[in-house]
């Protein structure tokens, strides 16, 4: 005689099953409590959960009320997961759960219920039912009640071999990731390749849970890729914290970022969450990074090192759980190089890195931006006296397309900003443009793009540049000939003597 099978239905509870037990959904039941007023009696009903565990109890004791099962009959169990989305959570620890029960077993026929949770959820239930948990499938629906769910395949069969027979074309197109730009990423605006390349870059970085360094001058929008990165990231749903690191003063670093305890110094009359403790579970996003004081890049380290902050006057370490992306327009490696910053907190901050082109350098972006910008400053402006709908001349769009923008797209936008007030007429002349130009020149700015006059001097100019750089070498080294010759990438100090001689410039002779 064949003993009968015990049937088990296993299923997530979802918020629309919540919200059935709790009153807030009319007459509908949620997909649970349909499936089990169905035809079928099953002899379990084993549920998951990664609510609150008392909310669960509470819907486990409506469930039996409501469909007319025994309490014993009836088991739930609490799932940890940091997202309902977290495909490798959910994988690992529904089979954990389920292994823990003896399952699969002979002698219990397995049903999943597919509709409550999230796709994901649902996702790996199917996945689990073909593989190492046989089951069958039901859903339901308003529109359908309660259904089954039946389609056969064999993963093994069907996938491996298919998966196997791929070209290494198609494999390296995975390999490469994602080539569509999500939506988070669409308020960078671009046209050049260069731009795309780190957009695709930062899509990958986004599903990996590590510290980010973005690079790049001021101006070219690292915010901007942060923000992205945060909002394409499990963290998406938590704060997403900037901190300007050049703008905090040097004396109050520690107890912006790490909080400080009443008393802690003078001023601190009340305890202060620092800014790891207000972005915890999310993203701080730390720009500038390379303006922080040493001693708190020590703090920074050790933040990053045991994932705890101690603030300020404290001795009791504080749990944090914050990704780190840092940002800077400073050339950290040379930074490293002379100390002024630690080369193990850049080896921290540094797992995964953007480079972010220059204006300058993103073929066809200026064009692009000029109509995108100008079209934005025209919608502001519309409704106020005096208003006008702007255009550029032809000779204004060539005289912003040939600038350098050492500002960037905050100076470009700026820039078409001041030319649209300014100019009397509907459309932006050459000279509007002039005078909204902030000239601001430095040593070695603009070396590009130096008119080619009658009275040129090419190695005038490259002098210039030499001796702008050497004389920052050893400025930054302390004069130190044989650190400065290193930074410049010349081959000895010797050499690097003979052109501090040439081009007249003055070194200790003794510090080499």
């Amino acid at each position: 005689m064949t003993m009968r099978k015990q049937t088990w239905l296993v299923s997530w509870i979802g918020k629309a099953d919540h919200n059935a037990s709790e009153g807030k959904t009319g007459a509908d039941a949620g997909p649970v409590a349909t499936a089990l007023l169905g035809e079928k009696r099953y002899d379990k009903v084993y549920l998951l959960t990664n609510y609150e565990f008392s909310r669960g109890q509470q819907f486990c004791a409506w469930l039996e009320g409501t469909c007319g099962y025994q309490e014993s009959a009836v088991d739930l169990f609490s799932i940890d997961l940091r997202s309902p989305i977290d495909y490798a959570a959910i994988y690992t620890g529904v089979s954990e759960n389920l292994k823990a029960a003896r399952l699969p077993r002979d002698d219990i026929e397995l049903t999943f219920h597919l509709s409550p949770g999230t796709p994901a959820m649902a996702a790996v239930w199917i996945m689990l039912a073909k593989t190492r948990f046989p089951a069958s499938l039901i859903q339901t629906s308003r529109e359908g009640g309660l259904e089954s769910v039946d389609f056969a395949f064999d993963l093994a069969g069907d996938f491996l071999p298919e998966y196997l027979r791929r070209s290494d074309e198609r494999i390296e197109r995975l390999v490469k990731g994602p080539t569509e730009i999500r939506p988070h990423f669409s308020k960078i605006l671009h046209r050049s390749e260069a731009v795309r390349k780190q957009i695709e870059l930062a899509q990958r970085i986004a599903a990996h849970d590590v510290p980010v360094l973005i690079l790049g001058e001021t101006g070219t929008g690292k915010e901007l890729f942060a923000e992205a990165i945060h909002a394409s990231s499990e963290r998406a749903a938590k704060p997403f914290i900037a901190v300007n690191c050049g703008a905090i003063a040097s004396e109050l670093a520690s107890s912006e970022l790490f909080g400080h305890k009443k008393g802690a110094f003078t001023g601190a009359i009340v305890d202060r969450k620092g800014h790891f403790q207000e972005a915890s579970g999310g993203t701080l996003f730390l720009d500038e990074v390379g303006d922080l004081p040493l001693e708190t890049q020590v703090r920074l380290l050790r933040v990053l090192q045991a994932k705890e902050v101690t603030p300020l006057g404290s001795s009791d370490p504080i749990k944090v759980d914050v990704r780190v992306i840092a940002a800077t327009h400073r050339d950290l490696a040379a930074d490293v190089a002379t100390g002024r910053f630690r080369e193990d907190l850049f080896h921290r901050l540094a797992v995964a890195i953007l480079r972010l082109p220059p204006l300058r350098e993103r073929e066809g972006d200026v064009d692009m931006l000029l109509d995108v910008f100008l079209e934005q400053i025209n919608a502001d402006a519309r409704g106020k006296p005096e208003a006008q709908e702007k255009k550029i001349s032809v000779g204004a769009k060539k005289l912003l397309l040939s600038y350098t923008w050492p500002g960037n797209i905050r100076e470009l936008y700026h820039t078409l900003l001041r030319a649209s007030l300014w100019s009397v007429n509907a459309e932006i002349l050459p000279d509007d443009i002039n005078s909204a130009l902030l000239q601001i020149r430095r040593q070695g700015d603009d070396v590009l793009g130096r008119p080619l006059t009658q009275d040129f001097d090419l190695q005038k100019i490259l002098d210039d540049v030499s001796r702008h750089y050497v004389a920052r070498a050893l400025k930054q080294t302390g004069d130190r000939k044989a650190a400065a010759a290193n930074l410049l990438g010349i081959s000895n100090h010797q050499t690097l003597g003979n052109w501090i001689k040439r081009l007249g410039l003055a070194a200790d002779e003794s510090n080499e």
